[in-house]
């Protein structure tokens, strides 16, 4: 699954389940675009993170025991000079990317700057 579909999808079932607006299993599946397995495979996996979620029969929703929320967000930059000496470890292998490629007359090697 893709990282930014699984982040939408996460995001938009906890706004359905705050509202008690989820309906049943395959309704709620159904908006989340997923099938009922894994809608349930999506639930288990926010309660063991300690998600307090389950399902009411008689109100045919989900719901959370207890007030809960969930933030979803991922932030995209590039690093900064700092930034990527901290995260090699101070070590920068691979400054640049080699590229060969076999043409018919002969081998030729593209250096690209990383």
């Amino acid at each position: 699954m893709k990282i930014f579909e699984y982040l939408d999808r996460i995001e938009m079932a906890h706004k359905l389940v705050s509202r008690q607006k989820t309906g049943t299993p395959e309704e709620f599946a159904k908006q989340l675009g997923v099938s009922r397995t894994s809608l349930y495979e999506l639930i288990d996996e926010l309660r063991s993170r300690g998600v307090p979620i389950s399902y009411a029969k008689s109100a045919k929703t989900f719901f959370y025991q207890q007030p809960y929320d969930i933030a979803v967000t991922c932030v995209m930059k590039p690093l900064t000079y700092s930034e990527k000496k901290e995260n090699a470890g101070g070590i920068n292998l691979f400054s640049t990317i080699l590229f060969f490629r076999t043409l018919p007359s002969e081998l030729s090697m593209v250096s690209l700057p990383c």
